[in-house]
Order: structure tokens, then sequence, then C-alpha cells
């Protein structure tokens, strides 16, 4: 395959092909991939202006039946360590976040059948009520998946519940590598990628927005990135309900998979699929680049392989400190890495309206 060809077709705005993809992935130059990535990143958001937002990703329980080989951060019913905070307690947690300028809550927990439906949806209603000022972003596709098995609703019955409780939006968690065989072995009970997808569409035809998310560098292949970019780049063309692509490199420290992996992702690794992102997925808006899951440097430096948004500020954050992975930073900061990087930072919401311009001083 002619690389040269596969670069004539992306510089014409035309759509490549999974193949094409592969061949990017496989043998296009780095600097090659990042110059037409670039080019794109500027044709879907002409600004030179990155954006962030100010959020936290509490978790509301620990305890998850699930047993994803991957994870580090859940405990079983009877573990000392297991957890499942109240509703007051959480709402505690969200004002005080909104004190300090938080705008969005990010909310995940494990797969815990002991709590019951009320429990979520007097959340939803709560958050809305009572903490006006932040946004509720909140429940990941297994979360989904699992209240449906535990309530006895279909999935699209529980995400009307949630709609009509005030949900707007969810977050991509739980897709890792949407490809069926790696999902078998890093995550066999947790769903598979076509369960996955079908919480995502259930959620678009209803009118939710939500993120796209990827979280690669354990047992996929080539090939099995691409069959995740493929899978997503389909569901937009539907419904247009992602907002963003967020990948992430795995964090192998404490948990059963981590012990079987003996190389960790590298940064060239995690730029070489941002650029590839923002060439594949043409009909997604924004493509996220992680200051907090691979480090500021390289968050800094995606910011030049076609990434046009820095995420939020994470408050709080506990599944990646149980990997014994932590960044810290604070909505300064955030402006800071976005300045040094050369450009306009812009504060956002979750839906991507822009609440604030910092222009970069020159």
């Amino acid at each position: 395959m002619n690389l040269a060809n596969i670069y004539a077709k992306i510089n014409a705005r035309v759509r490549i092909a999974p193949e094409e993809g592969l061949e990017l992935l496989r043998e296009a130059e780095l600097l090659d991939l990042a110059e037409l990535a670039r080019v794109l990143r500027f044709q879907h958001n002409p600004l030179p202006r990155v954006t962030f937002v100010r959020d936290t990703n509490p978790n509301y329980t620990n305890v998850c039946e699930n047993d994803c080989a991957f994870c580090a951060f859940y405990r079983h019913r009877d573990d000392p360590e297991a957890y499942a905070a109240s509703v007051d307690e959480m709402i505690r947690n969200f004002q005080a976040a909104a004190k300090t300028g938080v705008t969005a809550v990010l909310l995940q927990g494990g797969v815990n059948p002991a709590l019951p439906l009320d429990y979520y949806l007097e959340m939803v209603r709560r958050t809305v009520s009572e903490v006006p000022e932040v946004h509720p972003h909140f429940f990941s596709a297994p979360e989904i998946i699992g209240l449906s098995r535990f309530s006895g609703l279909s999935v699209p019955q529980l995400l009307q519940k949630f709609w009509d409780a005030g949900l707007r939006t969810l977050p991509g968690g739980g897709a890792e590598v949407l490809a069926e065989g790696v999902k078998k072995r890093i995550s066999p009970r947790k769903g598979t990628a076509a369960d996955w997808l079908s919480v995502m569409q259930a959620a678009h035809r209803i009118g939710y927005k939500a993120t796209a998310t990827m979280m690669y560098g354990h047992l996929e292949s080539d090939a099995d990135i691409i069959t995740h970019l493929e899978s997503i780049r389909r569901l937009q063309d539907e419904y247009q309900g992602f907002t963003a692509f967020v990948p992430w490199s795995f964090k192998p420290d404490n948990s059963p998979l981590g012990r079987s992996i003996t190389q960790r992702a590298t940064p060239t690794r995690y730029l070489r699929i941002i650029a590839l992102a923002r060439i594949y997925l043409e009909n997604f808006p924004h493509i996220q680049a992680s200051w907090f899951s691979e480090g500021k440097k390289i968050g800094q430096i995606a910011l030049h392989f076609g990434a046009d948004d820095f995420g939020g500020t994470l408050l709080e954050e506990n599944v990646h400190a149980s990997a014994n992975f932590l960044n810290k930073t604070s909505a300064e900061e955030c402006i800071r890495m976005i300045h040094t990087a050369g450009f306009d930072a812009a504060e956002r919401t979750t839906l991507y309206a822009i609440s604030q311009v910092f222009p970069l001083a020159i």
C-alpha cells in the first residue's frame, strides 16, 4: 500500500478505509502523521485555542462484580476496603467541589448489585436540584449494563429514566479496546464490545451526548485499535452523539493483568494514536489530549499532534491512583500548560460551550 496515496486522500478530506488506517498506524513516519493531524485539527477547530473543563472524578462505590484483569480499583463486597457512599455523602462531595469552581462531575463506580435503581435516580435528581452549578456526567456503559441486569429494565428504559431525572451526558469509560477477542481476555464479565456500543447507540437515540474512550497498551494488536476506531466512527455516523475521543494508556501497577505485561506503552505510541485518531475520526468534533494519564509534557506535545482539548482539572481521582499513577493540576496550571504549548486557553462546559477565554500573551 502506498503511503503517498493515503496522504493524498487525507489532504483531500476523503475518508480513509480501515486497511489504510492500519497502514498509517504501522508504517507512517510519526512527524508525517503529526503534520496531517495538525492540519485537520485546524480544519475542525480553526482557532488557535485549546479547551479544558474544571471537573472532579469521585467514585460512589468501589464494589464491583466484574473482576476486570486490568483494574486495581475494585473490591469485592466482603473486602475491608470496600465502600459504597450514601447519596447524602456524594451530594456533599459535589457541593464542596462546586465551591472550588468545579463545573462538572464525572461520576463512575463499580458494578455493585447491592445498590438499587432508586439510589442512582436520587443521585441524578438531587445533583440537578441541589448542585445546579455542576453538570452531572454520570455512569459509564458497564454501570448501565449492570444496573439494567439488576433492575430488570432494558437499557433504553433505564436510560430514559435517567434522562427524565435530568441526566444529559455519559462518560465513555468501559470501552477499553472494542475488539471482542481483547474484551474476552481482559474483562469477560464486563460485557462485549457490542454491548458497549449498544448502550451508546441507545443513549444517542434518546438525545444524550457522550465521550468515546480507548484504553490501549495491554493485549491489543494494531488491527484491534483500528477495529475500535472504525466501530466508534460508524456509530458517530448514525447520531453524531460523541463529543470527543479520549485515548489513554494502560497503567499496570497493582492489577492482575499488569503482572503479565512486560512492556508499557511509550509516549511515542500515545502521540501516534492521538494523530491517527484525528485523521481517522473525521466525524468527531474533538480529540482530547491527557496531561493526566500520559504526563504533563506529553499532554502538551499531543496538542501539536491533532488534539484540541486538554481534558479536565480532576480535583479528585481514585482509579489511576489505585494503580500508583497520579498527576495533579489546577485550573491555573492547566491554563499555563496550554499557553506554554502555544495556544489560547478556553474554559468549557461538558458540552463544549466556551465560558471563558484566557488569551496567550505574546
